[in-house]
């Protein structure tokens, strides 16, 4: 049997563990001894932890166990007594906003209580251990913190008439290769992912064209109001096989933060991201040749998206396609503990990145299976065709109709049961009945589209706007480190039913990668319904403030 939650009448499935059982006393002795005084008098002891005989537990925590809609990403678990708690107050779900920190003035104010120069501050930050300077480059909002911080992490070349950054001291090698003098590397990072460091520090550091090293930029896209602008770096030498791009906002229309970014801004990644992909497979189907340097307009690139699929459904061009699958995802945010772990991976500056995968590889004298190289939507492909071979239903159209005829996991009708956040013609976004990261969220065509390059002009519009809708509903709660993925169809597979899916999923403070989710054991403390109301609510607050 296929282990997922949606059956095939379009309802979800679940389990429910009510344990209750008993434990064998196997301790010998007892060590008992007093763990502290009540404020009352009288000591508090540690008996609780030394039982005289057997222990029965006679109802133990009701646990809801939710295996997830695609098996191999594995099974959610809900302590209902901790989903109880949201449930009667949704809005709780949400994290606080980080509050400020200036480590300068706390220093200038103990140093004015001392009758001390300030000047000692400058001795202060550089005595500092440097686990402590990076808890602060990556907390502080005090610029003057900052700037102290990068002046020890590298060696700056300032502008003679501001006494501005202007740029980096580097080393020419004799190959040629020019490295920046940086001292303390993981520190230059965080800071420069710190958007209370002064921008033209930032620009200096890690935004300004080159100051990342030398990768190509082919692709450009600017809004008609030429406040959004979006390079496409080319990452040639990649962990992805076969390089792969990486739409970035260019220096003169910095983002930081999911508030400042627009839907133009979306709409300029999304672009150059259908545009290579088009582009590659128009010339691997001999399709049509390009001039160089051009942005093409977003009607010419429909055109282009018809031809393709025309040659495809003619059976003409897909044994023709060398690369046949698509790669997409975002790494939003950053996070650096002071204990030297990287918390996420990416630095705050934003981009995505994409790529495309190769049909076969010849491995030469390696042996192989024949198989074609790994793409997560092949997982998705093999399960839907499995899941209709076994129920004779096709999976996407029981997903769609179990999320819309969803009932509360708690079984209280009072309250509101909707998994969808927002739909349209084209698309719905919503909160899977087993989610993954705990806010994980979720966005699926609602035709049979599968890929990018089944997807029509409006389609795309809608899936941009839904990308970024669910980016400031995850950020409006408090999350500041968000991964979003693609599941995406061969492209030249025929079949049929596969929907695109695009899934979004924060790092939360106190959900580490840990024993259980390495095996895909997904611990919740809340309802999947009620996330979805405090999703919806922070929906309607961007549309109220017209963030969107």
């Amino acid at each position: 049997m296929i282990r997922t939650c949606v059956l095939p009448e379009g309802k979800f499935s679940l389990k429910v563990h009510k344990p209750a059982f008993r434990v064998t006393n196997l301790r010998e002795n007892d060590y008992i001894e007093s763990l502290g005084l009540f404020e009352g008098g009288g000591h508090h002891e540690n008996r609780a932890n030394f039982p005289s005989g057997e222990v029965e537990i006679a109802s133990g925590a009701v646990v809801f166990e939710v295996p997830n809609f695609f098996p191999f990403r594995g099974t959610t678990y809900i302590k209902k007594v901790w989903a109880d708690e949201k449930a009667d107050d949704p809005a709780r779900i949400r994290l606080p906003e980080p509050g400020a920190v200036s480590l300068t003035s706390n220093i200038n104010t103990l140093l004015s209580d001392m009758g001390l120069s300030t000047d000692y501050a400058e001795r202060f930050f550089r005595m500092l251990p440097e686990p402590l300077r990076i808890a602060l480059a990556q907390t502080s909002t005090d610029p003057d913190d900052l700037v102290r911080l990068a002046q020890g992490s590298c060696e700056f070349v300032y502008d003679p008439d501001t006494g501005r950054p202007s740029g980096l001291m580097y080393t020419r090698e004799e190959t040629g290769h020019a490295h920046p003098h940086i001292s303390y590397h993981d520190l230059y990072e965080v800071l420069a992912n710190n958007r209370y460091l002064p921008e033209d520090y930032r620009r200096t550091m890690v935004l300004r064209p080159g100051a990342q090293g030398g990768s190509r930029i082919v692709g450009e896209w600017k809004s008609h109001n030429g406040k959004s602008h979006v390079f496409e770096y080319l990452r040639r030498n990649s962990y992805i096989p076969w390089g792969h791009y990486a739409a970035n906002m260019a220096d003169d229309a910095i983002r930081y933060r999911i508030e400042d970014l627009t839907e133009d801004d979306i709409t300029g990644m999304r672009h150059l991201y259908y545009q290579r992909t088009y582009v590659r497979l128009a010339k691997e189907m001999g399709l049509a040749s390009f001039p160089q340097r051009i942005c093409i307009p977003a009607l010419e690139l429909e055109n282009l998206r018809k031809e393709i699929c025309n040659s495809l459904a003619a059976e003409t061009g897909g044994s023709a396609i060398k690369f046949n699958r698509t790669l997409w995802g975002w790494n939003f945010g950053f996070d650096f503990s002071a204990s030297g772990h990287r918390l996420h991976a990416s630095h705050q500056q934003v981009h995505q990145q994409y790529a495309m995968i190769p049909a076969d590889v010849n491995a030469g004298e390696i042996a192989c299976l024949p198989e074609c190289p790994y793409a997560y939507g092949d997982l998705v492909e093999d399960f839907s065709a499995a899941y209709l071979k076994e129920t004779g239903v096709c999976f996407f159209d029981a997903l769609i109709r179990a999320v819309r005829s969803n009932e509360r996991m708690d079984g209280e009708v009072k309250k509101p049961s909707s998994l969808e956040i927002y739909s349209d013609e084209h698309v719905m976004l919503f909160v899977p009945k087993a989610q993954t990261s705990q806010w994980e969220l979720n966005l699926i065509t609602l035709s049979p589209v599968g890929n990018i390059v089944e997807a029509d002009q409006k389609t795309r519009d809608s899936i941009d706007f839904s990308i970024l809708l669910a980016m400031r509903i995850l950020s409006g709660l408090g999350a500041r480190m968000i991964t979003s993925i693609e599941y995406s169809k061969r492209i030249d597979s025929p079949e049929m039913g596969q929907r695109l899916v695009y899934a979004f999923l924060p790092r939360l403070p106190e959900s580490p990668g840990a024993f259980s989710e390495t095996q895909l054991r997904w611990i919740n403390g809340h309802y999947p319904e009620d996330f979805a109301i405090a999703c919806r609510n922070q929906a309607e607050r961007c549309m109220t403030q017209g963030s969107l």
